[in-house]
């Protein structure tokens, strides 16, 4: 690594961490004798470009904010808070780039956001499934809460 200041090749590292998700935070020490200044630097793991298969075959770009949409339409006016939903968010991509190299099935993140978020508020879990599993009528509503509510019944 060049030093920012004098432009000497060589630098050291003295202390690393995890900033964020995928991303280290270096501190380093120019190795000059003349400079010996410090600085910092952020290594974010260079991905290659994951792909979204649709349901009709098409693929796209992945994309966390569209998972961040559909949170959010789902938790709107719910005690869920932004950092629940950036955990959730964080927490399915991590599973996803985990699992996949190339190519990720659009179904595969439906059911991940699907299962995370029916522990953390079942009001937006309802939500999320009418859309994500197209409830054509109440009978689906019903189909999806039985579960739920044999669970409930059998935790009292």
């Amino acid at each position: 690594m060049m030093c920012p200041f004098c432009r000497h090749g060589e630098t050291k590292v003295i202390d690393s961490r995890a900033s964020q998700q995928f991303v280290i935070r270096r501190r380093r020490e120019c190795l000059s004798t003349d400079c010996s200044r410090r600085f910092t630097t952020y290594e974010k793991i260079e991905e290659s470009p994951l792909k979204v298969i649709k349901k009709d075959g098409n693929r796209i770009p992945f994309d966390r904010e569209k998972i961040r949409s559909g949170l959010e339409k789902a938790c709107y006016k719910r005690p869920v808070s932004e950092s629940q939903i950036e955990t959730l968010i964080c927490d399915v991509e991590g599973d996803i780039y985990e699992s996949f190299e190339r190519e990720v099935p659009s179904r595969y993140i439906g059911e991940k956001v699907f299962s995370l978020l029916r522990e953390v508020d079942q009001v937006a879990f309802v939500r999320f499934a009418s859309v994500y599993r197209e409830f054509k009528d109440v009978n689906d509503f019903v189909e999806e809460l039985e579960p739920m509510l044999k669970n409930e019944f059998h935790q009292k």
